[in-house]
């Protein structure tokens, strides 16, 4: 009994102490396993029905506590599923008027470069982007630069390189260092085949773990700056990219209110892409969000080239009317989200 009561505390423990705002790595990485809390919990909730005594009032408090946390967690997954409302419509693709996706952070440190390029060979996308590469990668995909009309390239060996392909014109590119001088991120104006320009920012910053970060500072500040960057752009939008961040943490539906842009996973799955080697510790870490402006024509995880993290991909295509549901900050989370931005620049 010992051994329930000390794993049933700890996984209240990890259910409710992500609703602390504070950017600590210790509190913050419970964001990541909502799942697997849930799986836990209800295990944890039989165990104390058939094994405590009726008698008991220990046993009843137990229940309803595991109970509660229950019902939180499954109002927090089911919008990540099909039983939830879908933020992006569905939408026919045309080439046309849309671009096909591809993201993935390759892990600077495997060396299936083949892989990779099979996949992009197979998915034929209008754009590849590429984090965690170096100079190998960079020598590894060479190729790609023959397949591709334009590319942009910034290898790095401290896990923060950016390769970026694509088939469509770029029409205006800025390399910028938001937060920190180390790590890159991208800022593209896009054409379209039929004409039409859209904005691509592709972002990946830095997670809340000993030995990178010990608070989430910077991470949520780059995630919010890029957020109002696309908010105050009138040209259609998608921010792509390993944000470190799952789709359900507090800091990522701050940023879906500041930009007013939609997560396509909602109504339609986890789509978790990380970790690709250890299947009970999953979650979804990389995104593409999309602005009002787009319908889903479609969005897939794709097979494991090697990496801790499997690749994803999205079609999208332009839409005559407005059928996105997007969300609004209130002005409390404005300032929050300008505090939070003002936190990430001073802690540079």
């Amino acid at each position: 009994m010992l051994f329930l009561r000390v794993c049933s505390a700890f996984f209240l423990l990890a259910t409710f102490i992500p609703l602390l705002k504070w950017e600590y790595w210790w509190i913050r990485i419970f964001d990541y396993p909502r799942l697997q809390k849930l799986i836990i919990i209800l295990i944890l909730f039989g165990a104390w029905f058939f094994l405590g005594s009726y008698e008991h009032w220990e046993k009843y408090a137990w229940l309803g506590s595991l109970g509660f946390a229950v019902a939180f967690l499954t109002h927090k997954v089911v919008p990540f599923t099909p039983l939830g409302s879908k933020m992006i419509d569905s939408a026919p693709f045309q080439q046309e008027n849309g671009i096909h996706l591809l993201v993935a952070n390759v892990y600077q440190y495997n060396q299936n470069y083949n892989a990779a390029l099979n996949l992009i060979q197979k998915e034929d996308p209008d754009l590849v982007f590429l984090v965690e590469t170096d100079k190998n990668w960079e020598t590894g995909l060479a190729q790609l630069e023959d397949q591709f009309e334009s590319s942009i390239k910034i290898p790095k060996d401290n896990t923060y390189g950016l390769l970026l392909y694509t088939h469509l014109k770029i029409v205006r590119q800025e390399i910028n260092y938001l937060i920190d001088e180390e790590i890159p991120s991208l800022e593209l104006d896009i054409e379209l085949r039929n004409g039409k320009l859209i904005t691509i920012y592709a972002i990946h910053p830095t997670p809340p773990v000993p030995g990178e970060n010990t608070e989430s500072t910077e991470r949520d500040a780059e995630i919010l700056m890029v957020g109002k960057k696309s908010k105050e752009n009138p040209l259609p939008s998608l921010v792509i990219g390993d944000l470190n961040d799952v789709a359900w943490s507090y800091t990522t539906q701050l940023f879906l209110k500041i930009s007013e842009m939609a997560d396509p996973r909602r109504g339609r799955g986890l789509f978790s892409t990380f970790h690709a080697k250890v299947p009970l510790f999953r979650w979804p870490l990389d995104h593409i969000f999309l602005s009002k402006h787009f319908g889903l024509g479609d969005l897939k995880v794709q097979s494991s080239i090697g990496s801790d993290h499997f690749p994803i991909s999205l079609k999208a295509v332009l839409t005559a009317e407005n059928t996105t549901e997007t969300l609004e900050a209130n002005g409390e989370e404005k300032k929050e989200a300008h505090q939070k931005i003002s936190d990430g620049l001073e802690s540079d």
